[in-house]
């Protein structure tokens, strides 16, 4: 990754766009603009929480989930691959 280049900022919708259900090892959200529900397993779900809609750039994402959780594949492009299908997925947006 380029450091001198800015990234993407990305951002999930607003609270209370989303509701999040956790079901064993899934978390069940349901996006309230497309009425879809999908299923996620972690740390999509802590993703979407600490985005919210104000954002943050990949790195910024990474030191804020390697802080606030033990995750075992803490690295910049497993957690880009896993933005890529959240943003697929239409629950969080880039600019």
């Amino acid at each position: 990754m380029d450091d001198s280049a800015p990234g993407p900022i990305y951002r999930a919708d607003p609270p209370g766009a989303l509701v999040l259900a956790p079901l064993d090892a899934f978390t069940a959200v349901y996006h309230r603009r497309s009425g879809m529900t999908h299923l996620l397993t972690e740390p999509a779900p802590q993703i979407l929480v600490i985005l919210g809609e104000a954002g943050l750039s990949l790195g910024a994402l990474l030191d804020r989930l390697a802080g606030d959780y033990d995750l075992a594949d803490a690295t910049a492009s497993a957690l880009a691959a896993r933005l890529d299908e959240l943003v697929a997925a239409g629950l969080v947006a880039t600019s």
